[in-house]
This record gives C-alpha cells, sequence and structure tokens, in this order.
C-alpha cells in the first residue's frame, strides 16, 4: 500500500504543525510546498526535507502524485485553495476555521462532495481526551437534564502579532478576532459537547487592540435542547488564561481547562474523574500548541481516503462554529437576539 502524498498550501506559523503530523504518519509522504512568499516556503521545505516548492499553488495543483492538500493560508482565503484543490481531485485537510463567510463554506463543501473529495478540518480539540470524556458522560446522561454550557477562552496576543501579517485582524482575511482566530477552537468544542445552538445575544469589540475586529467578545446562547450558556472570547487580557468548559446539568458539573478535568461530581454516584492527561494550549502564544491534534487528524484523513469514508470532523460539522461565530457578530453590530439556522 503506497504512501498517500501530501502538499501544503501556505508556509506561515500553523504550516509546520501540518507538516510534522504529515512526515510523522507512516502512511504519508510530503512532497511540496507552495506560498506566495518564496523564501517561506523554501525554510519550511528544508526544515522537513521536502524538494519542491512552488509560489503558485495552482501549478503545484496540477501535479498528478499528489493525493491530497493541507490548507494553511489566511483564513478568508480557505475556500479559494480548497475549491481548486477540489476541482484538481485532491483531498483537503484544513485548517480552522473553515472559511469566514457561509457562501464560501457551503461552496467548497459542495464542490467537494461533487468531486467525491475528503475534506477534513483540524478542530483537534476535539480528539483531547478530556473533551471526549466529557461528551461521552453528556452522551449517557450522568449530569441529567443539560442547564448550562459555558466556555471561556481568554486569550493574549500582543500588538506585534497582529502587526506581524497584514491579514492578522482584518474583516477581509482574517474575517474576525478573538472568536474567529483563536477562540473558534472552543466553540466548536462547546457545541461538539452540548449541542447545538438555537439563538445568541452578545456584545464584541476592539476594546484594547487597534485592529478592525474584536479583541472582546460575550455572548448569551440558548442551545436547542434547552440549555444556556456563556461564551467569552479575548485576546486583550494578561496573562492569557487557560481555556476552560464548564458543564452543569440537573445531576452533575464537569468543568475541564488546558491542564485537564477539574471537576467531575454526579448526584448519587462517587465516579471518579478519567485519568487523563492536560494539553499545551495556545492561551499566550500562537505555537504553544500540541501537535497531537493534528497527527491524529491527518491519519484520520488518511483512513477516510482509503475507507471512502466521511473524515472525523466534516466540512459540514466544521461550519458549525463560524455560524455561530457570525451570529454573534450580527447581533453585537444590531443589539438583537439572532436565531440561527444550521
Amino acid at each position: 500500500m503506497r504512501k498517500l502524498r501530501f502538499a501544503i498550501v501556505g508556509a506561515g506559523v500553523i504550516a509546520p504543525f501540518h507538516a510534522k503530523a504529515i512526515t510523522s504518519n507512516p502512511q504519508a509522504e510530503l512532497v511540496a510546498i507552495a506560498d506566495v512568499e518564496e523564501p517561506k516556503a523554501k525554510k519550511l521545505a528544508e526544515e522537513f526535507s521536502v524538494k519542491d516548492i512552488y509560489t503558485d499553488y495552482e501549478i503545484m495543483l496540477q501535479r498528478e502524485d499528489i493525493d491530497a492538500v493541507s490548507i494553511c493560508v489566511p483564513s478568508g482565503l480557505h475556500a479559494e485553495v480548497a475549491i481548486a484543490a477540489a476541482e484538481a481531485g485532491k483531498h483537503i485537510f484544513c485548517e480552522k476555521p473553515l472559511d469566514i463567510t457561509v457562501d464560501k463554506m457551503d461552496r467548497m463543501i459542495r464542490t467537494a462532495r461533487e468531486r467525491q473529495v475528503k475534506l477534513g478540518v483540524v478542530y483537534q480539540r476535539r480528539t483531547f481526551p478530556a473533551a471526549i470524556a466529557t461528551r461521552k458522560a453528556i452522551q449517557e446522561g450522568k449530569l441529567g437534564k443539560l442547564v448550562l454550557g459555558d466556555a471561556y477562552l481568554k486569550y493574549y496576543r500582543s500588538p506585534e502579532y497582529y502587526r506581524s501579517a497584514g491579514w492578522r485582524g482584518t474583516w477581509e482575511l482574517d474575517g474576525g478576532g478573538a472568536l474567529m482566530n483563536q477562540g473558534v477552537h472552543g466553540v466548536d468544542l462547546i457545541q461538539w459537547m452540548v449541542g447545538d445552538v438555537e439563538s445568541v445575544f452578545a456584545y464584541s469589540a476592539p476594546l484594547v487592540r487597534s485592529i478592525e475586529v474584536e479583541d472582546t467578545a460575550v455572548a448569551a446562547i440558548k442551545y436547542k435542547n434547552g440549555a444556556f450558556g456563556i461564551i467569552q472570547g479575548t485576546t486583550s487580557v494578561y496573562p492569557g488564561m487557560e481555556t476552560r468548559f464548564e458543564i452543569h446539568g440537573e445531576n452533575g458539573t464537569i468543568i475541564f481547562g488546558d491542564s485537564g478535568i477539574k471537576q467531575w461530581s454526579f448526584a448519587d454516584s462517587q465516579e471518579e474523574a478519567p485519568q487523563v492527561e492536560g494539553t499545551l494550549a495556545a492561551s499566550s502564544s500562537a505555537t504553544n500548541i500540541s501537535n497531537d491534534g493534528h497527527f491524529v487528524l491527518v491519519d484520520d484523513l488518511i483512513q477516510a481516503i482509503r475507507e471512502d469514508r466521511d473524515p472525523m470532523i466534516t466540512g459540514e460539522e466544521a461550519s458549525k462554529a463560524v455560524k455561530l461565530i457570525l451570529a454573534i457578530y450580527e447581533s453585537a453590530r444590531t443589539g438583537r437576539e439572532i436565531k440561527l439556522d444550521y
């Protein structure tokens, strides 16, 4: 069984995580890297012993020996690259968020389905043991009727971070700020664990940073199952805080963060919390994250291709977090409760 050959489009901050996950997998091979800035492509290629680099990804996509493409370009360009890859018959491994508008997400999902290529998306928090254990407990009914599902996503990003690339902190290419870029992982995770969201009322604004988009947001949400919740997302607090999730039901409470499970309590039960390891998270630095999630998701995409099944996180699933964030922005702009339609 031959190795699947991957290429990477975009050689910025997140690309090395993709490259490491691909090159660490015995069933994969990294054969090409494209970036409009040739020195960036060259640097990444040298680090991972990749022979071929391109400044035009569309030329790279013409190669018949490439099976899958990792998309690591600015968020607002994800759909453009994904659609081109799908039309070239390449499977897709897309960094979060899926894209930044509903129309673009819909087009990339539709094109991948029509061209019969797999579309996997990077929300690596879904692979974290504490999150998996929490979702399982919820689905088994251990908390009873759900009451609250909260996500506290308090990151720190310096002014220098926003100046490090022209697309950061812009509506056009970043699609938003603390929620769309950093907090999208937690927004995805709380929905994955607690359930789809019915409506939201929110505030968001750039309170500290000189950027177009929000560095601070707070949202009150109502889940379709009747529970309420709070989402707080920032890049404006110093220091960045541990990401934290709190789920309460009529019969129990689960609280966990980046360092592991904090509380695991159920009525009429002495069940101990699962012994799971904590994970590195990018609360104060964009590169201070574990590579484990990327490895799991790359391997899952490979198996999805071989078994002709959907990846663990499909485009349809990945779009939900973006749709919720867009609803939060709309509520903040209009001062109204916004209902979601998945």
